[in-house]
């Protein structure tokens, strides 16, 4: 069920080519999940605005009255870029009020992702027209997660797509399935988490969230979600330095990760990894259970 996959680039020489080795790397998941894709990059760190990445999701959202409404509720300049049904915004406001505001306000939008660095896309579809239709080639950062999706508990929705993300910069793609994930929703929106869907992996993410906002650091907060996570579960997380990788004490899901001096690479097959240039170079291992793999610039 479900392809994840992650690429971290060593090599700053390699950061043109992120987008392409990505989806190289996602269109070797296809089979593993046909229903829909979706994919997070984390571009230059050094950008000094926020940006915020939304879903159209009733295909009717007018997004030039949505920036307009925007800056006369922020007091605020707001650029935005649209592609399809997504919009990418740029702003110097807080992207954490403007996320809320806009949950409260405009039910029909997702806003997919807050950040310095990060942009996201997911749409129902093949994961091939998905890629070009958003033009993952063309993108160039420092590291990726992505994600293909076999529907198995839910319908076909960009509801149901990967990647999450409910705090700044941090993101999580999910091959598995929670058990207790409405408990743990209940406890987060106690705590201030808000959610736009009901699936399971947006739980994770926002436990992550909010476990970082709280002061911990990306390793401390996997440490504590391994406790209060019940499930199967492989996740493949990205934040603003670097990624992680962790599967659960059983070690139920799949994943794959290969290393060279230029790239850490992981996916649930290593026929995703097997398209990544001087592979035969890498180290290759399957991750232990319970155990966090993590790499940060």
């Amino acid at each position: 069920m479900c392809g994840i996959v992650g690429l971290f680039l060593k090599n700053p020489k390699l950061n043109k080519s992120l987008g392409s080795m990505t989806a190289s790397m996602l269109y070797e998941m296809r089979e593993r999940g046909p229903d829909s894709a979706g994919f997070a990059v984390y571009q230059s760190s050094n950008v000094p605005e926020i940006k915020i990445t939304l879903l159209d999701q009733s295909g009717g959202v007018d997004f030039s009255a949505l920036v307009t409404a925007i800056e006369a509720a922020f007091s605020c300049a707001v650029e935005a870029r649209i592609v399809h049904n997504h919009a990418f915004l740029r702003t110097n406001a807080d992207g954490a009020e403007i996320r809320r505001w806009i949950i409260q306000k405009h039910p029909e939008i997702t806003v997919l992702s807050v950040g310095h660095s990060l942009e996201m896309v997911k749409a129902i579809g093949d994961p091939k027209n998905v890629m070009a239709d958003y033009d993952l080639s063309g993108y160039h950062g420092s590291h990726a997660i992505a994600h293909t999706r076999m529907a198995t508990e839910s319908a076909i929705t960009t509801a149901g797509s990967h990647p999450f993300s409910t705090g700044s910069d941090t993101c999580l793609v999910h091959n598995g399935s929670l058990s207790n994930h409405n408990n743990v929703r209940t406890f987060l929106q106690a705590k201030g988490e808000s959610f736009q869907t009901e699936n399971d992996s947006e739980v994770a993410a926002g436990y992550l969230a909010w476990r970082m906002r709280s002061g911990d650091s990306l390793q401390q907060a996997i440490d504590c979600a391994l406790q209060d996570l019940d499930g199967f579960y492989t996740f493949a997380i990205g934040t603003r330095e670097g990624f992680a990788v962790v599967r659960d004490p059983i070690g139920c899901k799949p994943a794959i990760i290969a290393e060279t001096e230029d790239w850490v690479a992981m996916s649930s097959e290593f026929r995703a990894i097997a398209t990544l240039p001087n592979v035969a170079q890498a180290k290759i291992w399957e991750p232990e259970p319970a155990t966090i793999y993590s790499w940060e610039h």
